[in-house]
């Protein structure tokens, strides 16, 4: 069993994961780099034995040196850029064992048009799609169409390059803002797709290569505003898991969209171990796919490892070295709901303000947890904002009420200037 384990990245997501991993049996030691201010923090209510690292989450040279210093036995990388940029296949040249895909498996997310390119390979029910490499293609384009599609930036532009237009001129907008350089390289070039409609839900599966297990679904929510309103956001909440997709409707995903995209990658010579993520529409006629992500989702990945019973550090370690089908098995929360609620800086998901102190004066034994994304130590130790999602707060319960109560009440108890908090997560489950 794995003893030793470093995380890689700083937000929320990376939080969540230490967490989780710190509880699993035979776990002695867990660092986060570079991690952030609130990570270490007894206040947090998940674990104050979570170290920080002052390497940068593109450092090779750093992490390999740490790891061996330190005998590191399992390294998970959180975020999409290092994994895109070939940190996991850095790392394994210098024999550690990595849980992510390498920078060819994390093509999934870094292209959207080598991913849609997977999905027609791999019979994968998906929305009719378009690639332009140009603004005078992507009008051309939409002209033809006469109807507002969904504009994609190809790359990774954390979780703002997409619009779900509603009209043309949004449609005409968001091609004119990609190439006009919004979103840098990632938006020299588009998919355009059609618009599906219906609830929108994600599926982590965790992979290792040949074989994959499926976690609680989520929900998520995008948009900034009350009532899924105004510009897209990396994630302002969720909630795990979905009531309305049931045993039967998971397997139904794992044979029709995780089995044949996993044995589509491996065709390409690929040997992908890590997560899968899928965001699906489910359309009248069935489940469709949005998007694949290669990493952990955020904030879903709050709101899904509170529900899991069972060693997570083993079976990431059996992923990575491809023997999946040797881990102990991860069981479901059995009845129990869990809720996290997004709090941001003032300006998200724009400009933000920065630099403002956080007060807590929640009790973090009894009241929830409480996961560190965009916020930094200032020069008294306070912690203080520092990105555009500040922390997620999450409640666990045995039904969603009770979850997002808890989860507002310790939010409640966090205050800094410009906090912004939508008071609608979780609406589609909440009865009050």
């Amino acid at each position: 069993m794995t003893a030793n384990i470093l995380v890689i990245g700083s937000g929320g997501r990376e939080h969540a994961l230490a967490w989780a991993l710190s509880r699993s049996p035979g776990v002695e030691a867990v660092w986060v780099a570079p991690g952030n201010g609130g990570m270490a923090s007894p206040a947090t209510g998940v674990s104050a034995a979570i170290a920080v690292v002052p390497v940068a989450a593109d450092d090779g040279t750093g992490i390999v040196g740490f790891c061996r210093d330190k005998a590191v036995t399992l390294v998970v990388i959180g975020p999409e850029a290092p994994l895109a940029a070939g940190l996991a296949d850095e790392l394994r040249e210098q024999g550690l064992t990595v849980f992510g895909p390498g920078a060819d498996g994390a093509q999934l997310e870094a292209s959207k048009a080598w991913a849609k390119q997977l999905m027609t390979q791999a019979g994968v029910p998906t929305a009719p799609s378009w690639v332009v490499t140009s603004r005078t293609e992507g009008l051309d384009l939409l002209h033809r169409l006469g109807r507002p599609p969904v504009v994609k930036a190809d790359g990774l532009a954390a979780g703002k390059g997409v619009t779900v237009a509603s009209t043309m001129a949004e449609a005409e907008a968001a091609v004119d803002r990609a190439f006009a350089g919004a979103f840098g390289r990632a938006g020299e070039q588009l998919v355009l797709e059609e618009r599906l409609e219906g609830p929108e839900v994600s599926v982590l599966a965790l992979c290792d290569g040949r074989d994959l297990v499926l976690l609680p679904p989520a929900q998520d929510h995008k948009r900034i505003g009350e009532g899924d309103t105004g510009p897209n956001t990396g994630g302002m909440g969720a909630y795990a898991p979905v009531p309305f997709l049931d045993q039967q409707a998971l397997e139904h995903m794992r044979s029709t969209v995780f089995l044949p995209v996993l044995a589509a990658i491996r065709d390409r010579g690929i040997d992908y171990r890590g997560v899968i993520y899928a965001g699906m529409m489910l359309t009248a006629t069935g489940p469709k796919v949005i998007e694949f992500n290669c990493r952990f989702g955020d904030p879903e990945c709050q709101c899904v490892l509170p529900l899991l019973d069972g060693n997570l550090a083993a079976v990431l370690q059996a992923c990575a070295l491809g023997q999946l089908a040797e881990a102990p098995a991860l069981s479901t929360r059995k009845s129990a709901a869990c809720a996290c609620v997004v709090a941001a800086a003032e300006g998200y998901p724009g400009s933000v303000r920065r630099g403002d102190p956080i007060t807590d004066t929640g009790n973090a034994s009894s009241e929830g947890m409480v996961f560190y994304a965009g916020v930094k130590r200032g020069e008294t130790g306070q912690i203080q904002t520092a990105g555009g999602r500040v922390l997620a707060s999450v409640g666990l319960g045995d039904d969603f009420d009770q979850a997002f109560d808890q989860a507002y009440n310790r939010l409640g108890r966090i205050d800094y200037a410009g906090k912004t908090v939508r008071s609608d997560i979780g609406h589609q489950v909440r009865r009050r």
